[in-house]
C-alpha cells in the first residue's frame, strides 16, 4: 500500500466544500444541512439517486429523502437501499429488494451483496446523473456501510455517474487508526481493502481514500464536509439524533464498543445479539463470575467489566441462560476497543474450557488475517497479540494522513 502517482493525481482531482475550522462552540452542521442550506446547487440540473437508510436524518429527525423530495430544487429520482434497507425494514444480512417507496412514490433499488457491473447496471437502469450517499457509519472496517459506499464508487464510476458524499460524524472520534490491517487475500465484504479494523475516518475521508488508492480509475467525486466537528469530538446527543445504523446497533455505547467485541461473532460465544445491549454484554453456557476477574486484573484503560448472566432473545443461546461479562467504559477517551477486544478473547480462552472459534474461522474475516486466531491458540497474550500488527498499522496511518479533512 503506497502513494502512487497516480494515486496522488486521483487525490488533486477531488473536489470538496473548504475544511471546517472546527472550533468547539461551533455548531455540528452535517454534510446534508450545508447542502440543505447552499439550496442543492451541488446538484442543480441533475436527476439525483440517494444511497441511504434510516440514519439519514436531519436534526429534527426527518429523513433527507422525504425532505429532498419535497423541494422542487432538487430533482429526486430513486433510492437506493443497503444492508438492511433504505426503511429499516430487514435484519441482519437481508435487503428489501426493488419496491416503490410508499410516503414518496419512489423506485428504491436494492444494493445488498451488489458490486461492479451487476451495481453499474443498476444505477444505468435507474437513469440518475449524480449518486449521493448519506449513511451514518460507526468507525469500524467490518461495518458493512463503508464497503456500501466503496461498491456504490466502483459502480458509479463503471456507469460514468457523478458520485457525492455528505458527510457525518464519526460516533467514535478520529483520533487514530487502531487494530489490525486487512490482508487482501481475506478480503469480503467485511472488509473489502486493506485499512485499520478501527480507521478512526469519516465516510468522506474514506471516499477520498478508496478514490486516491484502491479504485482502479477515480470516480468523479464531490464531498460536502461538516462543520463544527473535531476528530476528536464523540458524537452527543445534543446535535444529531441518534438512529440504529442496524438492528444491534442502538445506541453510540454500542458503537464505542464495536470495533473490539465484533470480534466474538468469530467464536462460539454470544455477542449479546438478542439482548438490550448488543456487543457489551459478553457470553456462553458454563462461563462465571472467572472471566470478568481476568479481565479486570489487566486493568484496561477506561473499561470495567462486571459479571453478567443473560437470556439472548435470538441468535446464538436463545432462550438460555447464559454466564459472561458487561463491558462498562468509564473514560471514552482512554479506552482502546480494539485491544480490549483481544483481552477479552484471550482471557475468555484461557478461563473457559468451551471456547472455539467459529468453524468457518470468520474471525480471520473480521480480523483480516489468520494472525488473531493463531497466535491466541498459541498461548499468546494482549501485548504479543497487538505487538503483531503495529508495522502495518503504522503504515496505513502514515496514508490515511493524507486523506484527513478535519483537524
Amino acid at each position: 500500500m503506497h502513494l502512487s502517482r497516480r494515486n496522488l493525481l486521483a487525490s488533486a482531482t477531488l473536489s470538496a466544500v473548504p475544511v471546517t475550522t472546527g472550533r468547539h462552540d461551533e455548531r455540528l452542521r452535517t454534510g446534508f444541512e450545508r447542502l440543505a442550506a447552499d439550496g442543492y446547487s451541488l446538484l442543480a440540473g441533475q436527476k439525483v439517486g440517494v444511497v441511504t437508510n434510516p440514519t439519514g436524518v436531519t436534526r429534527t429527525a426527518a429523513h433527507i429523502v422525504d425532505v429532498m423530495h419535497r423541494d422542487p430544487r432538487v430533482r429526486l429520482t430513486a433510492v437506493f437501499g443497503p444492508e438492511h434497507g433504505f426503511r429499516g425494514t430487514a435484519q441482519a444480512g437481508g435487503s428489501e429488494g426493488r419496491y416503490d417507496d410508499p410516503a414518496t412514490g419512489l423506485p428504491v433499488y436494492d444494493t445488498y451483496l451488489k458490486s461492479g457491473r451487476p451495481l453499474a447496471d443498476v444505477f444505468t437502469t435507474s437513469g440518475v446523473d449524480t449518486i449521493v450517499f448519506d449513511i451514518q457509519d460507526v468507525g469500524a472496517r467490518f461495518y458493512t456501510y463503508i464497503w456500501t459506499l466503496y461498491d456504490c464508487m466502483d459502480a458509479a464510476r463503471l456507469a460514468g455517474k457523478r458520485f457525492v458524499v455528505l458527510d457525518r460524524p464519526n460516533p467514535v472520534t478520529g483520533r487514530a487508526a487502531q487494530g489490525p490491517v486487512l490482508h487482501k487475500e481475506f478480503a469480503t465484504f467485511v472488509g473489502r481493502q486493506p485499512i485499520a479494523q478501527a480507521h478512526g475516518m469519516t465516510v468522506a475521508e474514506l471516499a477520498r481514500l478508496f478514490n486516491g488508492e484502491f479504485l482502479d480509475a477515480p470516480v468523479p467525486l464531490e464531498t460536502v464536509l461538516m462543520t463544527g466537528w473535531r476528530r476528536t469530538r464523540f458524537l452527543g446527543a445534543d446535535e444529531l439524533p441518534w438512529v440504529p445504523p442496524s438492528p444491534n446497533m442502538p445506541t453510540p455505547d454500542t458503537a464505542l464498543v464495536y470495533s473490539g467485541t465484533c470480534m466474538f461473532e468469530g467464536t462460539n460465544l454470544s455477542e449479546g445479539r438478542g439482548t438490550t445491549r448488543p456487543f457489551e454484554l459478553l457470553g456462553a453456557e458454563g462461563i462465571d463470575g472467572r472471566w470478568a476477574a481476568a479481565a479486570n486484573e489487566l486493568a484496561l484503560p477506561g473499561v470495567r467489566f462486571r459479571e453478567a448472566y443473560f437470556a439472548p432473545t435470538f441468535s446464538k443461546f436463545e432462550g438460555r441462560t447464559v454466564g459472561g461479562v458487561q463491558i462498562h467504559v468509564h473514560d471514552r477517551a482512554a479506552y482502546d476497543p480494539v485491544r480490549t477486544g483481544i483481552a477479552l478473547l484471550v482471557t475468555a480462552r484461557r478461563v473457559w474450557d468451551g471456547f472455539a472459534w467459529r468453524p468457518d474461522d470468520w474471525i480471520d474475516k473480521l480480523t483480516g488475517s489468520a494472525r488473531v486466531r493463531t497466535m491466541i491458540d498459541a498461548g499468546a497474550g494482549t501485548d504479543e497479540v497487538t505487538g503483531a500488527w503495529q508495522e502495518e498499522l503504522a503504515a496505513f496511518r502514515r496514508i490515511r494522513k493524507e486523506y484527513l479533512l478535519y483537524r
